[in-house]
């Protein structure tokens, strides 16, 4: 089977949109200055780390609020936070466990003893648990308190008393219920103490399928619900009878739950790997170092609605909402962009030298410097027509000249370079490298089709929005020199040695009678025609017109663009959507008042039936443009305000969870996928190329995406008029 190779490095765009549908060129656009910025706000979701004063990897037992300071306990550390400072405690012992006593004042537990912080009253437990581990403190009055162990339970009311109902089982956490109640979970089972006496409620009424290994307890509405985690589920017994049971099946992303919170309508779960939040929005999951540290929780803090501390073996961070618009994510986004992803005029990912230091970036080529890079001056070609800013003026223009250059710094008439670096720059490792003639570049060739579509996609873009003057002039030769290029060329783009490039191949005798381009046929086929559509359109040159009615009517490349979109049985190949939604764009835009329009669309129709489920925004926009009617668009905005602030390239794993069913077929390189799409924000980044069903993807975190996957779909969302004012 035929695959179309595009680098792993930039397999890192991701998906978005929001809108009301319109269709391309049959709405008049805003007009500059007019646009509005979408006002309506959500929630955005991030992470910040908490620094502690001290370096390194921080195990982090528990988290204790005792009025307005915060405490965070560690083997023999105990650090305070007040006030907005940290303060450190260096305290002996091997800290294992914390709580407050009924008076509020702060207790720390270790092996063997129990002690008050700060004042330094002890209490040593019994000879026979001075090696057990302590797992739970409760203290139940003032003068009464309850201990759990990994040998079972004490309880101490002047003197020491083995809790005789839970025998030797690990019993891990403790809860007052209501009234007098207790609440223990233990490895023997889910234990009450009413009117005095334990009962061991995994014998007397819990389910026998939940087993009898409980790791957390909590509550809330004065003790009348309990909260439990259990290995297999999570859930709520209610006094007013109104329990729940929660698993995979229900939507649990993974456990068992170590600690749970509750705040609010909100449920807060830590399991072995990873955080989760349940609340009426549904089930969040929060693992991998977008979201964590270290994937392992030991304790959680729910400070208010919208903040919760994570406690990990590597430290505390920090997972919060904020109130944010679309717009002021584009902001942040182009911000970032110009910062510090910027190579050689080229919107392009950078590498960090290490974690967390953004300030120290490199970059290499990329086989799809052309692509990108054409994502980002379209993006800023809709940004200008939208809000006539100058800056989207002069970024547009600066990323159309470095993309003129692909063209010029290469002694083929018409070629474009995939990219080029300076003479001094490393090429890195493989791909087609050649010296200019000047000296003082090198430019790398073997150009896919992958980069035709994405010049031939934003040229035209840049030529109606932004170009003026002798620019409108330079954009017009340089679409006219490109497309000679390729109709006298046969339909190909032809390198130095006089031979077609390795995906570059859009002629007839290859897409109609070549079993090697069997898989292609359809998808070049609507290419070559867009292409063609675009450069009559910015040249006026009537031999594109030409060739665009030689092949969709003699060659049949209309038939062929029909029935483009690849689906199973045969492969499945993601990247190849970009790689047909933009052209169908193009066709749509320029193709308005051709009699084959109605093809167009019902070419786009078909592709969307297949496509909608990806949950990929940007088809979801282009879709309801070129189809003249709502295609998914809550979904879309949904999406868009999905997408993390944090876009660098962090393995995220979710092949473990429960909640997700896996997909009975592999992916095209035999990897475990899902039967839906993995959620935006748990997933790891990834262009519009990607498979969302990917269960585990992702690398170091040292790279990091330029963020124009974001900002094509926002501005052409705003172009099109489909965002709320």
């Amino acid at each position: 089977m035929i695959k179309k190779q595009t680098s792993n490095r930039k397999i890192v765009l991701f998906l978005w949109l929001l809108l009301t549908a319109t269709t391309i060129g049959a709405q008049e656009p805003a007009k500059a200055g007019q646009g509005k910025a979408q006002k309506e706000d959500y929630w955005q979701e991030k992470m910040v780390n908490i620094s502690l004063p001290l370096q390194g990897r921080i195990p982090i037992v528990k988290l204790i609020q005792q009025g307005s300071t915060i405490h965070a306990v560690a083997k023999d550390q105990l650090f305070s936070f007040a006030n907005g400072v940290w303060k450190q405690n260096q305290i002996n012992g091997d800290w294992q466990t914390a709580t407050l006593d009924t008076e509020g004042r702060l207790w720390l537990g270790c092996a063997g003893n129990i002690e008050q912080w700060p004042e330094g009253t002890r209490l040593s437990l019994p000879a026979e648990a001075q090696a057990d581990t302590l797992h739970a403190l409760l203290w139940v009055d003032h003068h009464t308190l309850l201990v759990g162990t990994s040998r079972g339970a004490w309880m101490y009311d002047g003197s020491w008393a083995r809790v005789g109902a839970m025998g030797r089982f690990a019993v891990r956490s403790l809860q007052k219920g209501y009234g007098t109640e207790l609440w223990a979970a233990t490895s023997g089972g889910l234990f009450q103490m009413r009117e005095g006496r334990w009962i061991n409620l995994s014998y007397a009424v819990m389910s026998p399928g939940l087993g009898l290994d409980y790791r957390s307890l909590t509550s809330s509405k004065e003790g009348k619900e309990i909260y439990f985690g259990c290995q297999p589920a999570f859930g709520l017994i209610s006094r007013d009878g109104n329990h729940a049971l929660f698993s995979g099946d229900e939507g649990l992303p993974y456990g068992p739950a170590k600690v749970v919170k509750v705040y609010g309508n909100q449920i807060w779960i830590g399991t072995p790997m990873g955080a989760i939040r349940k609340s009426e929005e549904g089930w969040r999951y929060y693992a991998g170092k977008r979201w964590l540290t270290d994937n392992c929780v030991n304790d959680l803090l729910p400070l208010d609605e919208n903040r919760v501390w994570v406690a990990t073996n590597a430290g505390i961070n920090q997972i919060c909402r904020v109130r944010m618009t679309l717009d002021q994510k584009a902001s942040l986004f182009e911000k970032r962009l110009n910062e510090r992803h910027l190579h050689h005029g080229f919107a392009a990912e950078c590498r960090f030298a290490a974690p967390g230091d953004t300030t120290n970036v490199s970059f290499s080529s990329n086989d799809n410097d052309g692509l990108w890079t054409s994502i980002y001056l379209a993006a800023e070609s809709f940004r200008y027509a939208v809000t006539g800013a100058k800056e989207a003026y002069d970024n547009a223009v600066r990323t159309f000249l470095a993309m003129e250059k692909l063209n010029t710094v290469n002694p083929i008439p018409g070629f474009v370079a995939r990219s080029y670096v300076s003479v001094e720059e490393s090429t890195g490792e493989g791909g087609e490298w050649h010296l200019s003639s000047d000296g003082k570049w090198k430019w790398k060739g073997d150009t896919s089709s992958d980069e035709i579509v994405g010049h031939m996609f934003a040229y035209p873009l840049f030529y109606d929005l932004v170009a003026k003057g002798e620019m409108k002039e330079r954009v017009k030769g340089l679409v006219d020199r490109l497309m000679t290029h390729i109709v006298d060329h046969n339909f190909e783009l032809t390198d130095l040695d006089g031979l077609a490039t390795r995906w570059a191949v859009w002629n007839p005798d290859s897409l109609n009678h070549s079993p090697r381009w069997m898989y292609e046929k359809g998808i070049n086929s609507l290419q070559i025609l867009a292409f063609l559509k675009g450069a009559a359109h910015v040249t006026g040159n009537p031999k594109y017109e030409k060739a665009y009615q030689f092949l969709a009517k003699e060659q049949h490349y209309l038939d062929n663009m029909l029935v483009q979109k690849m689906y199973g049985p045969y492969e499945i190949n993601h990247s190849d959507d970009e790689l047909s939604y933009l052209p169908y764009y193009v066709l749509l835009r320029y193709g308005q008042g051709s009699p084959d329009f109605p093809i167009y669309q019902k070419s786009l129709q078909r592709s969307w039936k297949v496509e909608e489920g990806d949950r990929i925004p940007i088809w979801n926009y282009i879709a309801s443009i070129g189809l003249k009617k709502a295609c998914g668009l809550e979904v879309a905005r949904t999406e868009m305000q999905e997408i993390p602030l944090d876009i660098r390239n962090w393995q995220m794993v979710n092949s473990h969870r429960w909640d997700i069913r896996k997909s009975a077929i592999r992916d095209r390189f035999f990897k475990v996928q899902a039967t839906k799409p993995i959620p935006t924000a748990e997933r790891a980044v990834s262009k519009w190329n990607t498979n969302t069903f990917q269960m585990d993807a992702g690398g170091d975190g040292l790279s990091e995406d330029d963020g124009a996957y974001y900002l094509l779909p926002y501005w052409m969302a705003r172009y099109h008029q489909l965002l709320k004012n």
